[in-house]
């Protein structure tokens, strides 16, 4: 076997998962064992952010190293040409074999871009079906827009559509491991295992809710503010989310957040079955690990929920890097984002095969975690950036955290500056505080440095409106969805009449068995 065979790369990703959520992070009420071990033996990063609040943003900027303003990933129902280049094209270049199963909200009908391999449909659809419209950023979409009835339905479920789809991405994900330890492709794996929880509904089967029975479970640590004293972003998301469509009482906010938590350790669960898998086929230790999440959950902070914020519940992700022969254990308090995950990927996979770096087919807006895991923090630019351009909002917003620093501006909004250092509730809003103002003007200048907010505007709504007149003459006679269909070939699968029986036995089964050389010819 090729000794390259074993430089494999795993990134196991979450989704709507706040590091708020997770023991290594802080939260002491969260049974998460295997992510937490997996942040003990390696590099944590303690201040990772999305690059964009919302599903398809946030994955377009992991896959691409670039800003959503720079790769259209402007909202969920956002399309990405397949000319853009993603980590799996980089990765295949430098000799690896790609597989995705699960997740990962690609729009149009390329549904791959870059994988070789996808061992799983969808959850979400892959159409143009979830616009938003920024010329009427007041109106609500009540047939795709969040709704409380995940809160007031919390609970216990034995089934459910997201557990259906976890279950295969967690199978599948297992099933590649397999198929790659015994199979005759000596080329190294770069797997991508991407799950919807702990996302919405919060509904958790048995065995997860009752690890939480004798949690006392907190209430969120900022309660809903009066109207005058929420911020403008913060009153457009609870109109986003029908927030007073019902009551919602501080039992039912348990019950949620317990849900979500048991979901946590569902997720959990299949982080330590993937790792045991790992080490049955033998290439857990030379497997780098990559844990993270798109964005996170508001989970009753501030009185919302779900996403779409740049509040630490739902912008800040967790980000593991895991590879105990290659890094030693340690936590990084730098700022650091998704669009740092291509960069990042490129040098770990040129270390561990010696493969050359391809050159960047685009510009990429991020940089290599690599020195950072190695303790070289000197050259770091200490800073990340998130954008958002999608529902709740008709304007570009705009986060930067620089050091313990973050600045969110909008060109509707007034901006806000906060110091998470002494304020982690994010509670003072230091904008007009005297101390603070070199800071502040160095933000101002870096948020016109990074973009024309109006020319951007522009853009969001030109595409929109352009994706909405093709949506519509697509859904006039016959409708051909573009939702990936697993590709299988069920003559080569099993036993079949055509097959060397012995042989193939044989090479279906790891480790090998002993030659088998019988005395016939």
């Amino acid at each position: 076997m090729n000794e390259n065979k074993n430089n494999n790369i795993l990134v196991i990703m979450a989704d709507q998962l706040t590091a708020l959520a997770l023991g290594c992070y802080g939260n002491d009420e969260v049974h998460s064992p295997n992510i937490d071990r997996l942040a003990e033996t390696g590099v944590i990063f303690e201040s990772a952010y999305t690059s964009s609040p919302l599903c398809t943003p946030a994955r377009y900027a992991f896959m691409t190293g670039q800003n959503i303003s720079k790769n259209g990933g402007y909202d969920n129902a956002a399309y990405m040409p397949s000319t853009m280049p993603t980590f799996a094209h980089y990765m295949r270049l430098m000799g690896y074999r790609t597989c995705l199963s699960g997740k990962m909200h690609f729009v149009g009908a390329d549904q791959l871009h870059g994988f070789e391999e996808r061992v799983t449909t969808d959850i979400y659809p892959a159409d143009f079906g979830w616009i938003p419209d920024w010329e009427n950023a007041d109106d609500r979409i009540d047939l795709w827009y969040h709704n409380m009835s995940s809160v007031k339905q919390a609970g216990v479920a034995s089934i459910t559509n997201q557990l259906t789809y976890d279950d295969e991405v967690g199978t599948q994900s297992i099933k590649a491991i397999y198929e790659h330890a015994r199979g005759e492709d000596d080329r190294p794996l770069c797997l991508v295992s991407s799950f919807i929880h702990p996302h919405d509904p919060y509904a958790t089967r048995d065995r997860y809710w009752d690890l939480y029975e004798n949690v006392d479970i907190a209430l969120p640590a900022v309660s809903r503010p009066s109207t005058d004293q929420q911020d403008p972003h913060n009153r457009r998301l609870e109109k986003v989310i029908a927030l007073d469509a019902v009551d919602i009482s501080d039992e039912e906010i348990i019950n949620a957040r317990r849900a979500y938590y048991g979901n946590v350790s569902y997720v959990d669960e299949w982080v330590g079955r993937l790792q045991e898998t790992l080490e049955e086929c033998g290439m857990l230790e030379n497997t780098t690990i990559i844990f993270t999440s798109d964005h996170g959950d508001m989970l009753g902070e501030f009185g919302l929920w779900y996403k779409m914020s740049f509040r630490e519940w739902s912008s800040r992700i967790p980000m593991i890097v895991h590879n105990p022969s290659r890094f030693s254990p340690a936590r990084i308090s730098q700022p650091v984002a998704q669009v740092d995950v291509l960069p990042t990927l490129i040098d770990i996979a040129h270390e561990g095969t010696g493969a050359g770096k391809p050159d960047y087919i685009d510009p990429i807006d991020g940089r290599s975690l690599v020195p950072l895991c190695d303790g070289e923090t000197k050259e770091d630019p200490n800073r990340a950036v998130s954008e958002y351009l999608a529902e709740g909002t008709g304007d570009p917003m705009l986060m930067i955290r620089e050091g313990n620093l973050k600045y969110i501006c909008c060109p509707s909004d007034p901006e806000q500056l906060f110091d998470l250092e002494i304020d982690p509730n994010e509670i003072t809003n230091l904008i007009n505080n005297l101390k603070y103002e070199p800071q502040r003007n160095s933000f101002r200048d870096q948020a016109t440095s990074h973009w024309d907010a109006e020319k951007v505007k522009r853009q969001v709504i030109h595409d929109q409106n352009r994706r909405r007149g093709v949506h519509a003459a697509l859904r006039i006679g016959r409708y051909q969805g573009w939702d990936y269909e697993v590709k299988r070939d069920p003559s080569n699968e099993y036993t079949r009449s055509h097959m060397d029986l012995t042989r193939f036995d044989i090479t279906s089964r790891y480790p090998r068995p002993e030659p088998f050389n019988p005395r016939w010819k």
